[in-house]
């Protein structure tokens, strides 16, 4: 007997199958959505919105002026140093993060092809899953915190329309680690959020524009209000470092680390945004504007949080959300907390939902374009229940800020591939479609990347492990960790390039971009798929089998 139930089952499975399986488009890279789809291809032309580079001068802009940066030299300071020295630490470790950071955006910028792609040259087509995954990872975690951040800024907002609201009924108990104000203003963020995430990438360009516009107006009013009211820089600058000879230099180095550790995994994945860039060279201003943003913007919260120590009386205040808290204003209050709350809005877009959402798209190309990663993203959000991260889970807190240790050797190996081996970038685009291609390598893993990899991490793996738990002794070793995230990335490129000269892979031959195979595609039918089109580049004598077996 047939079974009809079964029948009927089987129809569902297949009807929600077709939905949630992306259609391949014509244009697509590769010979099946197995590798690509629309948000993996290079970017096309019409399609590259930073023109100049204003644009990524709004982009560092807008991911500096956030509440990381802000209090950024409290955890220093606390330590034992000197503002001085903090702010000294802000400085330097933003101008050496500049370089990877410049180097790999343009790599993006050239290619015109998202980090998860870029990867595939340097780890293997199947290889870059750990770099992958590493990275999403983190970008779905610290999406989480900085929604709960910005949910701060909204009760805060809230609290200035309706004063009422700081007596919201707690229906919550105690282990929660949230009330149900804190609740609310997290949904209210989130649905906020949510359209922001939605939108195409070469659009988002504007939110970066009009927060490069507002937040240094209004952090520079809050530093005018905080110096005139205080009628001085208040207690900070006047405090000197209580740490001093080798001491303050192994908690200096940390503090440097720290300011490299927080953007690991930007230096890796700028390619995500740069590749919008129309020119390569639009992206050489972040080796300027990258120092100059974060070290102006965490002198202001030194500058501000010392101030409020006088102007309030209650200690120094670093959180901004809880400064805002204490305005008599309730218009200063509400946009004072507006403007935070776009600014986390921003970075949270940019250095978070975005990256995952590529990641996701990489590793699941047929299921998951920008849109849908950058919504499911968001919704783990609400999974990784970020307040209870920030109350209690310390030692899982300590994981992730160290976790740079991973990200160092990845952002290094990408620096020599790119750079150093292929000799700036002579990379067959094609080819990082292309499965068991010239990148495939020994079974789509890069042998050479993942020994230069495990090499670099090697070294700072005890003092990983000891932050994670303090009962963990480690000696000595734990100096090493204080500067982890630099020997891991100078290790890693070196090797990297030294295996490659005993052991090359394969000939490097000569760059193939997506603009090379555009322009041997005019006149082609367009209603044929790229599949059943036989393509020449601009250079037909090199790699013409390799670019006719492609396509």
């Amino acid at each position: 007997m047939i079974n009809l139930e079964n029948i009927e089952h089987n129809k569902c499975i297949k009807s929600f199958k077709q939905k949630i399986i992306l259609k391949p488009y014509p244009s697509s890279f590769a010979s099946s959505n197995s590798w690509s789809n629309k948000d993996l291809d290079p970017v096309p032309p019409q399609e590259r919105s930073w023109s100049n580079p204003f644009y990524v001068i709004a982009y560092w802009i807008s991911d500096a002026f956030t509440i990381s940066t802000w209090s950024m030299a409290s955890s220093m300071i606390a330590l034992g140093l000197s503002w001085k020295a903090a702010f000294a630490a802000i400085v330097i470790g933003h101008s050496i993060i500049a370089i990877p950071i410049c180097l790999n955006g343009w790599a993006g910028a050239y290619l015109h092809v998202s980090f998860p792609v870029l990867t595939r040259a340097s780890f293997g087509m199947i290889g870059n899953c750990f770099v992958v995954v590493s990275r999403g990872f983190l970008a779905i975690i610290w999406g989480a915190v900085q929604t709960y951040i910005g949910s701060e800024c909204i009760k805060q907002m809230v609290n200035a329309i309706w004063p009422s609201f700081q007596t919201f009924p707690n229906h919550l108990p105690k282990s929660a680690k949230i009330t149900s104000a804190g609740l609310l203003s997290f949904l209210i963020y989130f649905l906020i959020q949510l359209p922001f995430v939605l939108m195409p990438m070469r659009k988002i360009k504007w939110l970066f524009v009009v927060k490069t516009i507002v937040m240094p107006i209004a952090t520079i009013t809050i530093l005018v209000w905080a110096l005139k009211t205080a009628g001085g820089t208040g207690p900070i600058l006047a405090q000197p470092g209580v740490l001093e000879g080798r001491t303050m230099i192994w908690a200096w180095l940390s503090s440097l680390n720290s300011v490299l550790g927080s953007f690991a995994t930007l230096s890796c994945n700028i390619g995500d945004f740069t590749r919008f860039a129309r020119k390569p060279s639009n992206t050489w201003i972040q080796a300027l504007i990258i120092p100059f943003a974060f070290s102006a913007f965490g002198l202001i919260g030194i500058l501000v949080s010392s101030a409020s120590a006088i102007i309030y009386n209650e200690g120094i205040i670093w959180d901004p959300t809880i400064l805002i808290g204490h305005f008599d204003s309730r218009v200063a209050k509400f946009f004072a907390a507006f403007t935070f709350a776009l600014a986390t809005l921003g970075t949270n877009i940019s250095a978070n939902t975005i990256s995952a959402a590529n990641d996701l798209s990489a590793m699941f190309p047929k299921i998951f374009n920008i849109r849908r990663g950058s919504f499911v993203a968001s919704l783990l959000a609400w999974i990784c229940v970020p307040w209870y991260i920030l109350s209690s889970a310390e030692g899982f807190l300590a994981f992730m800020s160290s976790y740079s240790i991973f990200l160092g050797p990845i952002a290094g190996i990408m620096v020599s591939d790119f750079w150093l081996v292929r000799h700036v970038g002579r990379i067959q685009t094609p080819e990082l479609y292309r499965p068991h291609g010239k990148y495939w390598y020994w079974k789509g893993w890069h042998w050479r990347a993942y020994v230069s990899l495990i090499c670099g991490t090697t070294p700072n793996l005890p003092g990983f492990l000891h932050q994670i738990s303090q009962s963990i002794k480690v000696g000595n070793a734990i100096y090493i960790f204080y500067v982890g995230w630099l020997n891991s990335f100078i290790i890693s490129l070196s090797l990297y390039w030294l295996l490659w000269k005993i052991w090359p892979a394969h000939d490097i031959g000569e760059a193939i971009l997506i603009d090379d195979v555009i322009d041997s595609n005019d006149g082609i039918d367009k209603n044929k798929t790229i599949n059943e089109t036989v393509v020449m580049t601009k250079k037909p004598s090199e790699n013409t089998d390799l670019v006719k077996h492609f396509f």
